[in-house]
C-alpha cells in the first residue's frame, strides 16, 4: 500500500512526503479526476497504517527489486489474504457477523433512502432491512459483455486478474436508482500478464515484470511503445491498455541472459532458445521480421551509456519509432528468453460519484441519504487513468474508513 510517511523505519527505506505522493499521482495518466477528493486521499493515507495495525494488519520489511517500492510502499505480511483474515478476526471479536456466499441482487428504495436489500443466499432470496449501506463491491471488470460495450469484440480476449464475482451487479443497481457516474467508461487498471494465465483469478503472480529490460513486439513483430519510459511502478499499469490496443490483444517480451535475473521471473517460465529465430519459432512469429526488429533495435543503442537497473539510467536508443528511453542495451547474449502477454484487468475506473463523506451522489445533484461507497466502485473520483503501484489499496482503505464512519454517524445520528 502506498502512503505518506515522514521517515524511514522498519517498513520503509526512507521518507515519502505528501508533496511527492501528490506529484506522483498528478503525473500518472491524465492526473486526478477530482482534485479535492484526490488530495483528501493523499492526506489521509498518512494515518491509515496505524489504524490498520490497530485492527489486526501485520507488516513486513521493505522488498527490493524491479518495482522500486521499498521507500514508497508498505508490504502486508502474508499478502492480501492474510490482511483480510486479520480483519475478519477483528470483526468476529467485535461481534460482527459476515454472510458468506451471499450476493446483493436488488435494492428497495423509499424517498431518498435504500430501505432493503434483496439478497440471494443458499439458493433462495430474502429481504434484509437496512439503516445504512456501504457499497464496496468493486467494478465490472469480470463482465465481458459490459467491457465489450466500450472495447468491442477485443474485450473477449482480455484476462481478469481477480474473481468472476466482480461483474458490476451492485454498480448497475446504483445506476438504475439514479446514481451519478464518475470515471472513464473505457478506463481500467490493466497490466501485462502471462498469456497462459487462467481467464479469472490469476492474481498478482501472473504479472510480467520483464518489460523495462526487454523489447516488446506485437503479433506483426513491431515495437509499439517505449519500454523504458519511466520507473516500473509508474508505468506498469499502462501496459494492459497498450496490449489491448494491439491486433489480437497479444504482445511478446524478448530479453537475453544479461538481464534475466533483474526482475521477478514469470510464474510459468519463459520460452528460451539459443537464437532469435528459435524464439520466433517458439512464439509462432515470423522469424525474419522478429530478427530484423531486434537487429534494428541493437543498432540504435546510443553508445557510452551504462545500464543500471536500479534507476532511470538514460541508456537509450536513437533513430527508432518509438525510442526506448532507459535500460536500452543490445539483446545479443544467448540464451534468449521471451513470453507472450495479454491484458490482465485488475479493476475498472467507471463507478459512482461521491462527496467528501463518501455519500453516493445522484445524477440530479442530490444525494442518497444512507448509501455510501468505498474502494474500486468509487475510484473513478480519484483516478482518471494510469495507476501508481499500491494506490488502489490506499483508496480502498481511506475511503472504506470514511464510508464506515459516515454510515455509523448517519445511523447514530
Amino acid at each position: 500500500m502506498r502512503c505518506v510517511h515522514r521517515e524511514g523505519g522498519a517498513y520503509n527505506t526512507g521518507s515519502y512526503l505528501h508533496e511527492e505522493l501528490w506529484d506522483d499521482l498528478c503525473r500518472v495518466g491524465s492526473g486526478p479526476s477530482d482534485e479535492k477528493l484526490a488530495e483528501l486521499t493523499v492526506r489521509e493515507s498518512e494515518t491509515v497504517p496505524d489504524w490498520m495495525s490497530d485492527h489486526g494488519a501485520l507488516w513486513q520489511p521493505p522488498l527490493s527489486g524491479t518495482l522500486h517500492l521499498g521507500r514508497t510502499n508498505r508490504f502486508f505480511l502474508g499478502g492480501g489474504k492474510a490482511l483480510l483474515n486479520a480483519y475478519y478476526r477483528t470483526l468476529s471479536a467485535m461481534g460482527v457477523s459476515v454472510a458468506y456466499s451471499s450476493s446483493v441482487e436488488g435494492f428497495i428504495e423509499q424517498e431518498d433512502s435504500i430501505t432493503h436489500l434483496v439478497v440471494e443466499s443458499g439458493g433462495r432470496r430474502c429481504l434484509v432491512k437496512t439503516r445504512a449501506v456501504v457499497c464496496a463491491s468493486g467494478g465490472f471488470e469480470a463482465n465481458f459483455d459490459w467491457l465489450a460495450r466500450y472495447w468491442g469484440e477485443s474485450a473477449y480476449n482480455y484476462l481478469i486478474r481477480g474473481p468472476v464475482y466482480n461483474d458490476g451487479t451492485v454498480l448497475s443497481l446504483l445506476y438504475d436508482h439514479g446514481a451519478a457516474r464518475a470515471g472513464q467508461e473505457r478506463g481500467f487498471h490493466a497490466v501485462a500478464i502471462d498469456a497462459r494465465s487462467p481467464r479469472y483469478d490469476g492474481g498478482i503472480a501472473t504479472r510480467i515484470d520483464a518489460i523495462p529490460f526487454s523489447v516488446v513486439l506485437n503479433c506483426h513483430c513491431e515495437r509499439f511503445y517505449d519500454e523504458g519510459e519511466d520507473l516500473w511502478p509508474k508505468r506498469y499499469a499502462i501496459w494492459g491498455t497498450n496490449i489491448a490496443l494491439q491486433d489480437n490483444q497479444i504482445a511478446y517480451a524478448i530479453w537475453d541472459s544479461k538481464v534475466n535475473r533483474e526482475f521477478l521471473p514469470p510464474m510459468y517460465g519463459p520460452v528460451s532458445a539459443m537464437t532469435l529465430s528459435g524464439i520466433a519459432e517458439s512464439l509462432g512469429l515470423d522469424s525474419e521480421r522478429l530478427v530484423q526488429t531486434v537487429t534494428n533495435f541493437n543498432a540504435a543503442i546510443v553508445p557510452g551509456t551504462t545500464f543500471d537497473a536500479t534507476r532511470l539510467d538514460g541508456a537509450r536508443t536513437s533513430g527508432l519509432a518509438p525510442e526506448k528511453s532507459n535500460w536500452a542495451q543490445r539483446i545479443d547474449a544467448p540464451p534468449y528468453y521471451a513470453i507472450a502477454m495479454r491484458p490482465g484487468i485488475t479493476f475498472t475506473y467507471m463507478g459512482v460519484k461521491v462527496d467528501a463523506k463518501a455519500r453516493v451522489m445522484r445524477e440530479d445533484g442530490s444525494q442518497f441519504a444512507n448509501a455510501f461507497a468505498a474502494g474500486e466502485i468509487m475510484s473513478g473520483n480519484v483516478l482518471s487513468s494510469g495507476y501508481l503501484a499500491g494506490f488502489g489499496l490506499t483508496i480502498g482503505t481511506v475511503w472504506g474508513r470514511i464510508a464506515g464512519e459516515e454510515a455509523a454517524r448517519y445511523v447514530n445520528g
